[in-house]
């Protein structure tokens, strides 16, 4: 095996040597073209003109002037239903085998059509990732050892033409043979799916593995972790897999976690981001000198940028018709966009719900800045969950504490808004305290929040309880585990339902 590991080592090396990174904007020229030859004749590319499009002189301009913008409830309106009834060739040429469920931190339940086009586009992307790893530094024993990929179950759901599943467990089920010695848990532990009896075989099996790289949501990698250290009576989790040095994190921004994560290491991981969303495989961290990720470029996703400003959104938080909306080759670095995409699935122009800051447009590298729907501006607070992920991680320095979930909300108090934070921390400290330091971050860092205080926003008040009790929530009211996130921002009727169940648990 050492001798393997030297191999695919230099082999990565070579690759990387020989190859050389697209030109974003060429690259995505040509996606675009290939997207549309390859569904003119479907039932979406004839309604849409597709082939008239592909003979304009410009078809990227032809397209976004002629092909609506489309969210979920949109698409599956006019187009993806007629999937789940067994139709064919509706957005994209034949049918698909399976269909992602969404387990995003929205409440509304979606079925995203996963093609086999897609599946090859999420295996290629894999690969760059892979081939970036010459990018880190890392000795050639590390690609002798196994990945703990902590994804949904792989035991999909049967329906009469497709299975059904999240996107993990759908990609984790069709890893390709060579990878499967690698690939921990395993078919047969993956394939269980209740959360906790999942945690507990991987806590068992643990000392027979030699991990070295871990794949999955931070908050259920940690939980993960814990329950391993536990069970084998371990100081930390470098006792068992001494070996371990890389972590894909991907789902949900890393910061708030890296300090309890850390507790659980007796060394340091190469941290790489990823972005894999139902969707598809958007973007991957390509390199150690920055925190950003390279969008794919090359691989059958085409990606459009529309300013994140009020005239550009509707009342429900989508994107208007009449938005401006941007190729990669005409957006610009450090502006807030809503990111739209069009891929081999049959999504077009898709609202996929986050919002990206382009860090260094060369690259084509991308920050997540949060989420349509989780940006609270109620009353002016035009707070994004990056600034609320900033602002944590200063009440995590001022107030030694581990914050590893919140929760925002504008709530009425006596006839006025106020803000109402839960924040899930590992030790109990004064509510009124934090709330007090964190209006204060907030006002430092955000001047339309900073006026908001002023005026209509009367008050902040933050409760701080066990993080377990987020967790406790997701598993009576969502899904523990896998995939799924806990929302940042909630609406008023939610917040309160939740602010009950968890002082319940108190």
């Amino acid at each position: 095996m050492a001798v393997f590991g030297e191999l695919l080592k230099k082999a990565i090396d070579v690759y990387g040597f020989v190859t050389s990174e697209p030109e974003p904007a060429k690259a995505q020229r040509e996606v675009l073209r290939n997207l549309l030859t390859k569904a003119r004749l479907t039932a979406f590319g004839k309604k849409h003109n597709f082939s008239d499009l592909l003979a304009t002189p410009d078809p990227v301009a032809a397209f976004q002037q002629h092909v609506p913008i489309h969210d979920y409830d949109k698409l599956y309106a006019d187009w993806w239903h007629y999937l789940l009834d067994g139709h064919q060739n509706v957005t994209w040429p034949g049918g698909q085998s399976y269909f992602a469920l969404s387990s995003g931190t929205t409440s509304t339940s979606k079925s995203i059509p996963v093609t086999d086009d897609m599946l090859d586009s999420i295996r290629k992307s894999g690969i760059q990732q892979v081939m970036s790893l010459k990018n880190f530094d890392l000795p050639a024993d590390f690609f002798e050892k196994q990945i703990m990929m902590l994804g949904s179950s792989v035991s999909l759901i049967e329906k009469d033409d497709h299975q059904e599943g999240e996107i993990s467990g759908i990609s984790a089920a069709n890893i390709p043979a060579w990878f499967r010695g690698y690939y921990k848990p395993g078919v047969e532990i993956a394939s269980i799916t209740d959360w906790d009896e999942r945690v507990q075989r991987i806590a068992r099996e643990a000392p027979q593995w030699d991990i070295g790289s871990l794949s999955g949501i931070p908050s259920w990698i940690e939980m993960m972790l814990k329950e391993v250290i536990a069970h084998n009576r371990l100081n930390t989790i470098h006792d068992i897999w001494p070996n371990l040095q890389v972590y894909t994190s991907g789902g949900v921004a890393l910061d708030p976690y890296r300090k309890s994560l850390e507790t659980l290491l007796a060394k340091p991981l190469t941290y790489i981001d990823t972005y894999l969303t139902s969707e598809g495989y958007l973007a991957t961290q390509k390199r150690p000198d920055t925190s950003s990720m390279a969008l794919i470029v090359d691989n059958g996703i085409f990606f459009e940028f529309v300013p994140f400003v009020d005239e550009n959104m509707d009342d429900e938080g989508r994107v208007r018709q009449d938005a401006t909306v941007l190729s990669l080759e005409q957006a610009d670095e450090n502006v807030d966009y809503v990111l739209l995409i069009s891929t081999v699935s049959g999504a077009w122009r898709y609202m996929i719900g986050d919002t990206v800051m382009i860090t260094d447009k060369q690259r084509a590298e991308i920050k997540i800045t949060g989420r349509t729907k989780h940006f609270l501006n109620v009353v002016g607070e035009q707070l994004s969950v990056h600034q609320m992920n900033a602002a944590m991680q200063t009440m995590q320095q001022q107030f030694d504490i581990e914050i590893k979930e919140f929760v925002v909300s504008a709530i009425r108090k006596n006839g006025e808004y106020i803000n109402k934070w839960v924040v899930g921390a590992n030790k109990v400290v004064d509510g009124q305290a934090l709330a007090t330091s964190l209006d204060n971050a907030l006002s430092d860092s955000n001047k339309n929040y900073k006026v908001a205080r002023s005026k209509s926003l009367k008050g902040v008040e933050a409760d701080v309880i066990p993080v377990e009790h987020f967790y406790r929530w997701s598993e009576d009211f969502k899904k523990l585990g896998g995939q799924t996130k806990i929302p940042r921002v909630m609406k008023e009727d939610d917040f309160l339902a939740f602010d009950e169940y968890v002082k319940g648990l108190s």
